[in-house]
């Protein structure tokens, strides 16, 4: 099974509309091998910037920058190969402020550090920054706050050689007073978003406008919370989440530690369990009702499913990897219902973006569960790996209003194709059954296409 991703950008289309002899070409096929992987086109009106590769499917896991008796260090060079997107854990405020961030490694030098996530990034891996953890307050109160933070994050970035930056800011470093998911009025949320955008700007500027990766990795309260109240900690990471969908390439809510929540079924489901992944999970894809409005889902490709790597990882939500696998296979469509959750789309999400872990070290630990790296064994089992190449060819212009058509090629019978289009309205062909794929995009609107091929 293969992806192959168009992000089609608002300005992109605006230049096809009002500027039509310059419509910007895409160069095609692709051929992929191996790993999934997206490719993102961003067209300015006079930049054109490069586009980025992150590995789809993905297995994230974070990184202890520390050394503990129960989850000891590993060098970074030394992580189990199946994990290609690391999030090094944590940059956090300097003592005595909640903004001014910091982050020195503790167990190698500066250099060392630095050559091992050249090293990592050299095997196609990437390997972000995460900011906050669980024992780190972060709040930007004003502007200077908010620049302070926005500094010293990009001087971290630039001084490591981060592909980019997750968010993990937990506790009261998220909190709403009022507004709604589109609008918010708190200081500390506009500020995040603010500065986060500033800080992929930064990143840009010092990268040969190469796109940042950017991930949020919050708490279910955070989030589907959002269901049960608006305001608090429940829910608040929706407006920052929305704010920034289109730069977002990854949302792994934390599936623990929770509690029970409800699903969009308007059913309570209890963590451990796999309804409880399947009603989380297909909330964020599907969206929800909150009183701050509506929160419009993510496609599948953003979001993955963060799980505890083992029963001493987490304070509760841990769940074995039977229970994952029947989960995660109904969720793909490719497994009967585990569990009494039904998922609202019967056709499940067979691109699902994959899994994170809190953490890797701790999935290292072979006393913690039946074998070591056993979530990674069963993320290999349930994204694995093709061996086979897919070339998506088709007209090579994109303009709005002008139908498009894609081919994925020739297979044997009783293939299927998966084809999602995001902004977009089918002209003919795009069905489970059809290699073709023709598409009339909308003006003014960001857009995606893809592809899953299933051989028989």
């Amino acid at each position: 099974m293969y992806f192959l991703h168009y992000h089609i950008t608002k300005h992109e289309l605006i230049n096809c509309l009002y500027l039509p002899s310059s419509c910007h070409s895409i160069n095609l096929p692709f051929k992929l091998k191996k790993n999934f992987y997206s490719f993102v086109f961003l067209f300015g009106l006079a930049t054109i910037y490069s586009w980025a590769q992150f590995p789809n499917p993905a297995l994230v896991g974070y990184w202890h920058n520390w050394s503990d008796w129960s989850a000891p260090y590993i060098d970074l060079t030394d992580v189990d190969d199946r994990y290609n997107i690391i999030n090094v854990s944590f940059a956090t405020p300097q003592t005595g402020t909640d903004y001014q961030m910091e982050f020195a490694p503790d167990q190698v030098t500066q250099a060392t550090l630095i050559a091992q996530i050249q090293t990592l990034q050299s095997q196609g891996k990437i390997v972000n920054i995460s900011v906050g953890g669980a024992n780190a307050i972060v709040a930007l109160d004003n502007t200077t706050e908010r620049d302070a933070f926005i500094n010293t994050m990009t001087d971290i970035i630039n001084t490591y050689g981060f592909d980019g930056m997750d968010i993990d800011l937990e506790g009261s470093s998220v909190s709403i007073t009022g507004g709604t998911i589109s609008t918010p009025v708190d200081a500390k949320i506009i500020n995040l978003i603010e500065a986060t955008k500033q800080i992929m700007l930064n990143f840009r500027v010092n990268n040969n406008n190469k796109k940042m990766y950017l991930s949020m990795a919050p708490e279910t309260a955070f989030v589907q919370g959002g269901m049960s109240a608006f305001g608090g900690i429940w829910g608040a990471y929706l407006p920052i989440i929305h704010a920034l969908r289109d730069s977002l390439d990854v949302l792994h809510v934390q599936l623990y530690n929770s509690g029970s929540m409800f699903g969009i079924d308007g059913n309570i489901y209890n963590q451990g369990t796999a309804d409880f992944i399947i009603a989380m999970t297909e909330a964020v894809i599907q969206g929800f009702n909150t009183s701050g409005g509506f929160f419009t889902g993510l496609p599948p490709t953003k979001v993955a499913v963060g799980l505890p790597a083992c029963p001493n990882a987490a304070g509760g939500g841990f769940t074995n990897t039977t229970t994952v696998a029947s989960a995660i296979n109904y969720l793909k469509n490719e497994g009967p219902k585990p569990g009494t959750y039904t998922l609202e789309n019967t056709n499940g999400y067979p691109n699902l973006r994959g899994l994170m872990t809190w953490s890797i070290n701790w999935d290292a630990i072979a006393t913690c569960n039946a074998t070591n790296y056993e979530y990674a064994q069963n993320y290999e089992a349930l994204f694995p790996e093709c061996t086979f190449e897919v070339a998506l060819s088709g007209n090579n212009t994109v303009c709005a209003n002008t139908p498009e058509t894609y081919n994925a090629g020739s297979y044997p019978a009783g293939t299927i194709f998966n084809w999602v289009i995001t902004n977009g309205t089918i002209v003919t062909g795009c069905g489970t059954t059809d290699a073709t794929c023709t598409v009339l995009w909308q003006s003014g609107t960001a857009g995606e296409l893809s592809v899953i091929v299933q051989t028989p």
